[in-house]
């Protein structure tokens, strides 16, 4: 006997393997809020049929007034065989889609802040900052360091000001740009460095009063409140007079800045918006030789930005403080 368990337990699953296959319990729902869990059920007239899934199966009946229809189609819908398995795959794929669109978005993003950032050389990138950069060559090594204008500090001011004055061919001598001390405090050491200008808005940035001297003797300067770098704006690089712990830009070269003529204190650039419309390239057309210059931006014919970048060209100078260097490719 004990040889045909085996086969009974068998005969015995098999026996039960339509009941599994039958088709899921419904629910009729009825208006009150209750519900009758059933095998089957049929609409006749105005009654409906049904078997119970609680009781013994026969038919019994209800008014079919009394059945929240909407309810009930909905309930048996949701719980069809394989609905709780479809409804978890679009769930699945409705958060798979709302990751790819994050992901997508992130990576605008990210395109967006390195477009920002582009590189200059290899492995050195713009930084994401306002302000004038200049790319110098220390030993070999690319760097970029920020140059402050004069009114300004690195650490105080890293945005673009405008003190706005009239070219002015009649100024005569004594309409003077002063910038205090002999030396700028930025040495480049290359003879035709890249700077790099910002093209965007910062008007939250206000300049100390006392470091930038401008005498006008009556001429018109006055502060643009929208600050700002603008790619139509020209920029020269302007040679600088040094004289007793003060290094100054005459009148007369500020009359020659809105003319084609040359003089041999400015220097003209060859200037190129990068892309992105984030920087503008500027590059001096000749090299420069030792000494002590300032970035000047030529607004219009007319006008002229009073407040300048200053630098000096010295192979001999000892390296910048706060430069930016190469990141090195991890392995």
């Amino acid at each position: 006997m004990k040889r045909f368990a085996p086969i009974l337990i068998a005969l015995l699953l098999i026996s039960l393997l339509p009941g599994f296959a039958q088709t899921a319990n419904k629910r009729l729902i009825l208006k009150d809020g209750s519900y009758q869990v059933v095998i089957q059920y049929e609409v006749v007239g105005d009654r409906v049929r049904y078997k119970s899934a609680e009781r013994s199966g026969e038919w019994e009946e209800i008014p079919k007034d009394l059945i929240d229809w909407p309810a009930t189609e909905q309930w048996n819908k949701d719980h069809e065989p394989g609905a709780l398995a479809a409804a978890e795959a679009a769930r699945e794929k409705s958060e798979q889609n709302e990751a790819a669109a994050i992901d997508k978005e992130e990576q605008q993003e990210r395109a967006a802040e390195l477009a920002r950032m582009p590189f200059v050389s290899k492995g050195l990138r713009l930084p994401d900052e306002s302000g004038v950069w200049g790319l110098d060559t220390f030993h070999g090594t690319p760097e970029l360091i920020h140059l402050a204008q004069s009114n300004g500090d690195i650490n105080k001011n890293l945005g673009h000001n405008v003190l706005k004055a009239a070219i002015n061919p009649m100024g005569g001598s004594k309409q003077l740009i002063q910038i205090d001390g002999d030396r700028a405090k930025i040495q480049l050491h290359v003879s035709q460095p890249e700077l790099y200008v910002s093209l965007d808005t910062n008007d939250e940035d206000v300049p100390p009063d006392d470091a930038l001297k401008v005498d006008t003797h009556g001429a018109s300067a006055k502060k643009d409140k929208n600050n700002y770098s603008s790619p139509n704006s020209r920029y020269v690089i302007v040679k600088v007079q040094v004289r007793h712990n003060l290094r100054v830009i005459a009148a007369m070269n500020i009359s020659m800045l809105g003319k084609v003529s040359h003089s041999e204190d400015i220097v003209e650039t060859v200037t190129q918006v990068l892309p992105g419309g984030r920087w503008m390239k500027v590059v001096p057309k000749e090299p420069l030789s030792f000494g002590e210059y300032a970035l000047m931006e030529v607004l219009s014919p007319q006008d002229v930005n009073l407040d300048v970048w200053d630098f000096g060209v010295d192979p001999r100078a000892p390296e910048n403080k706060n430069t930016l260097t190469p990141i090195q490719p991890t392995r």
